[in-house]
């Protein structure tokens, strides 16, 4: 869904659409994935459909990323609202590409960064 609704913003250059993304990037940021609208509807729709989980992930890498997508929403808010529209686009098009790896290959970036970061602090 994030890939879906961040294309269309770049497509559209839609204040609104990338407010509503925000959002929902700062609902999976403070409360976890699992409480943000797209949990939600995976919790609601898909999940009953689906057989048990065979293992559970930590929540805090998919937090984190969920924060540095809200980091480059809010940056994109930025810009499209208050100009320069390029600063919008381009904040956009990073949480889209990050959020394609997610979608087409299982590839966490805010995930990884977390990890890192962990690493690195020891």
């Amino acid at each position: 869904m994030t890939t879906v609704v961040l294309a269309a913003v770049l497509i559209t250059e839609s204040l609104w659409l990338l407010a509503a993304q925000t959002l929902v990037f700062a609902v999976g940021a403070a409360l976890g994935v699992r409480h943000s609208p797209y949990g939600l509807l995976f919790r609601f729709l898909l999940r009953p459909r689906l057989g048990p989980p065979k293992e559970f992930e930590d929540a805090a890498p998919l937090r984190f990323a969920q924060g540095v997508g809200l980091v480059f929403a809010l940056v994109g808010l930025v810009g499209y609202g208050v100009g320069p529209s390029w600063l919008g686009t381009a904040a956009t098009a990073c949480a889209l590409a990050a959020a394609f790896l997610n979608s087409a290959f299982g590839y966490c970036l805010g995930c990884e960064m977390y990890l890192l970061l962990r690493r690195a602090a020891g």
